[in-house]
């Protein structure tokens, strides 16, 4: 399928597809995004992801001109053309364009992005064995800093840092804590801890993102009769659980059976998660058409 880009109203192949170097993500990171699925040529949790868009792009005073229900038909008419039928949607928007922090001293006119194109973090092979994890040196950002539900393009370099000294070690992903030495969440997923028929994440003041993904397990977990709670954890809850998994857009929901090289539970994915898997799933036929 065609790999395509709506850069600021022109649809153009992705490899002709151009800002300028002086665009303020580029320079400083100063931008939003969201990572949207397609599941059999509908998109998934398309308000959701554009609720989250659009309240990053208040918090940082982004002069954004076209509306939530203008960007929404774009983004449908764009992967229409594009017609991939379980694809990846990256929706981008930075401040503006020009050299110098201080925003008002650049053009302000966002340069907004929907990209069209396909991604997988895991291999099938992950998603039956489950993720070996370690524990970053890196610690999230505090929201006194900056606050964790912006998808902002620039916090996501503690993430990449994170991300290599799992890659060192050979590591699916790493679990990053917040200053207090709670969980947080990982590189690019929110984390599950399993006891019985309890299931706990993080609770949002920990500093994680609120994911879509995330939510949505919440609430489908709920429905199959589980109980779901958001607390404060730390690393010895992780080491004495019965299943964990982690969640997000990319990933979906992937087991994690290893922790710094000891096992969660039995070190393989457990009956709870499989069944959460499968649930999630089905839920993600439940999209927009377009």
């Amino acid at each position: 399928m065609a790999r395509i880009v709506w850069l600021n109203g022109e649809i153009v192949p992705l490899e002709s597809a151009k800002v300028s170097a002086a665009d303020h993500a580029h320079l400083y990171g100063d931008g939003l995004f969201e990572g949207i699925r397609i599941y059999n040529s509908k998109v998934f949790r398309l308000d959701e992801h554009l609720d989250r868009f659009y309240h990053g792009i208040h918090y940082l005073g982004f002069e954004m001109k076209i509306t939530q229900p203008e960007l929404r038909k774009t983004i449908l008419e764009v992967c229409k053309q594009a017609g991939e039928v379980n694809g990846y949607i990256r929706l981008n928007i930075t401040r503006g364009t020009g050299l110098g922090l201080d925003p008002k001293n650049i053009d302000r006119t966002p340069n907004v992005m929907i990209m069209i194109n396909t991604l997988a973090l895991y291999g099938p092979e992950a998603y039956k064995k489950g993720l070996e994890v370690v524990t970053s040196s890196i610690r999230v950002i505090p929201p006194d800093a900056l606050d964790p539900r912006v998808k902002c393009i620039g916090r996501y370099a503690s993430n990449i840092l994170a991300k290599n000294e799992a890659n060192r070690v050979g590591a699916g992903e790493a679990l990053m804590l917040n200053a207090q030495g709670q969980i947080a969440e990982c590189t690019g997923d929110n984390i599950f801890l399993i006891n019985g028929r309890k299931i706990r994440t993080p609770h949002p003041s920990c500093g994680i993102l609120k994911g879509v993904t995330r939510d949505t397990v919440i609430d489908i977990a709920r429905k199959a009769g589980y109980e779901v709670v958001e607390e404060v954890l730390t690393p010895f809850d992780i080491h004495t659980v019965d299943e964990a998994f982690l969640t997000g857009t990319a990933a979906e929901v992937i087991p994690m059976v290893m922790l710094d090289n000891r096992k969660i539970g039995c070190g393989v994915p457990g009956p709870v998660t499989e069944e959460i898997m499968q649930l999630y799933r089905e839920e993600t036929q439940n999209g927009v058409p377009f």
